[in-house]
């Protein structure tokens, strides 16, 4: 029997869930999509039980391929999206629904904490400040709902909820702690200031343990409805966004993996934690001794699927018909569009915005709109600004000091050629595609293996990543790109204050 590692990935959009051999071949993919449910601009939920039934219906059927396979589930990994956050009653029922990263209620908490001892707490524990943080978050809560805030039993993220499902223990990796702006980076401990300033105190947390942690002991009964024994070791993991490094391979100095999902980051591995001055950079755990260092964007396939539900609401049944998917549908569209989108910029601050410029505030503009554009621009042009973005990212990573020798492209994105090559032009680098699209999902059962001492080393993932394709710039469309970079950079630059003034606008509309 082949032993398999199986990696779950729940993810903003969907839950994803694969098995994976030694050799970091597939056996078996199956993914569920659930919603966000956004009842007002400023609001981005998720139910947690909705999400607890997707990873369980995932892990189910992966599971019973695996065995229908000839395979052995030898352990079970876990990456999830960061910083999501509910209350949960003495009997681990829901009080809320979890607020997601893109929730931006706490706006106005976050600037109590950039005019008040903020700035310290980000030097401590390595989350920027920002409304994605649950450390606001709970600031909001106590301050707009402190019947619920009382109630609270324990404050959890979606996934802390879903190991509670499996084993009614209320543990946290120190990946996902060190999301939360709660969880001090040196002494690997709830930071008690932070706490202090969230108004609550460690019992009302999970308990912190390190992302390699094991646990064993499913019921009979929960193990039955999974298709698993019950000892099937399950390892906690990490977050989505460090373990996309082991899953694309960036592990080394100066190596940075570019990942676009629902939204998108850029990483690098670091030997111990590190901060910037400027507090434009976020500084996570991998593991004990490795940390991962870069910055966000909310925006990346989200802004895709925006395009796709409000500018081509009748796509999804035209592309069934032709036997592909709506993305492939509008990719192949924006293709036949030159690059630069003749001159059509789009800013996607569909959520506001996180890396460089940490500000909620920020709403998605198309710039330079003419009538000599037609939707087809407006596709290719969405593509191109999360591209810009992601470049704007990439600059503060080097001005923090970071060396890069290569760039490594995983996420939903690489499925996408067009999307892989406008990325290699406005970078003006070589992009690096591993095999697996799924980084996050290897990554997690990579780290599984090393947990349960099946590999000697996270490094050896390189061994089993075969590089798909290298995009490399072509010279003609980065000449295009350098005359359209500057203009996009001013525009975020120059933008914040009308950004403000619009989104006071919008909150008072909603609340009308």
């Amino acid at each position: 029997m082949t032993d398999i590692i199986i990696g779950i990935d729940i993810g903003t959009t969907s839950t994803k869930t694969l098995a994976y051999d030694r050799n970091g071949q597939i056996w078996s993919e199956v993914e569920k999509e659930y919603p966000l449910y956004s009842p007002d601009p400023v609001r981005k939920e998720q139910d947690p039980e909705e999400i607890n039934q997707a990873v369980m219906h995932t892990l189910a059927a992966v599971a019973k391929e695996v065995q229908q396979k000839g395979g052995t589930v030898s352990g079970i990994g876990f990456s999830a999206a960061m910083h999501s956050l509910l209350a949960v009653d003495q009997a681990g029922n829901p009080l809320t629904n979890a607020l997601t990263w893109a929730d931006q209620r706490c706006v106005e908490e976050v600037e109590e904490l950039k005019e008040g001892n903020g700035h310290d707490i980000y030097l401590r524990t390595g989350t920027p400040l920002h409304p994605m943080s649950p450390l606001p978050k709970l600031m909001w809560m106590k301050k707009h709902d402190p019947e619920t805030f009382e109630q609270a039993h324990k404050w959890i993220s979606l996934k802390d909820y879903v190991f509670y499902t499996l084993f009614n223990r209320y543990i946290v990796d120190y990946s996902m702690a060190s999301a939360t702006g709660l969880f001090n980076l040196e002494n690997l401990a709830w930071d008690q200031e932070a706490l202090e300033v969230a108004g609550i105190t460690e019992d009302k947390l999970p308990e912190p343990v390190p992302t390699t942690h094991v646990v064993r002991g499913l019921s009979e009964e929960k193990a039955a409805s999974l298709n698993l024994d019950p000892d099937t070791p399950f390892v906690l993991g990490a977050s989505d966004g460090v373990l996309a490094n082991i899953g694309v391979g960036a592990l080394k100095p100066g190596s940075i993996a570019c990942t676009i999902g629902t939204s998108g980051a850029i990483r690098t591995v670091v030997d111990k934690p590190t901060v910037d001055p400027k507090g434009r950079i976020f500084c996570y755990a991998l593991t004990e001794d490795k940390w991962v260092i870069g910055g966000p964007i909310n925006n990346g396939g989200i802004s895709f699927r925006w395009v796709r539900d409000n500018l081509f609401p009748d796509l999804n049944e035209k592309a069934k018909e032709k036997g592909i998917s709506a993305y492939e549908e509008l990719t192949a569209r924006a293709s036949n569009v030159k690059p630069g989108s003749n001159g059509l910029l789009f800013l996607p601050y569909l959520t506001g915005e996180r890396a460089p410029f940490w500000d909620a505030d920020t709403k998605g503009v198309f710039f330079g709109l003419t009538l000599d554009h037609n939707r087809d621009h407006m596709i290719r042009s969405a593509l191109e600004g999360v591209m810009y973005q992601m470049y704007s990212v990439a600059i503060a990573l080097i001005e923090a000091g970071v060396e890069p020798t290569e760039y490594r492209a995983g996420g939903g994105f690489a499925k996408s050629s067009l999307w892989r090559q406008i990325m290699a032009d406005i970078f003006e680098t070589e992009i690096v595609i591993p095999e697996s699209h799924q980084g996050s999902c290897l990554g997690a059962a990579w780290l599984t293996m090393k947990a349960l001492d099946m590999i000697d080393d996270l490094e050896s993932v390189q061994d089993v990543i075969s590089t798909r394709v290298k995009h490399v710039p072509i010279p003609e469309h980065v000449t295009i790109y350098r005359k359209l970079k500057p203009v996009y950079l001013r525009l975020a630059r120059t933008l914040p204050s009308e950004f403000k003034a619009i989104s006071e606008v919008q909150r008072d509309l909603a609340n009308l």
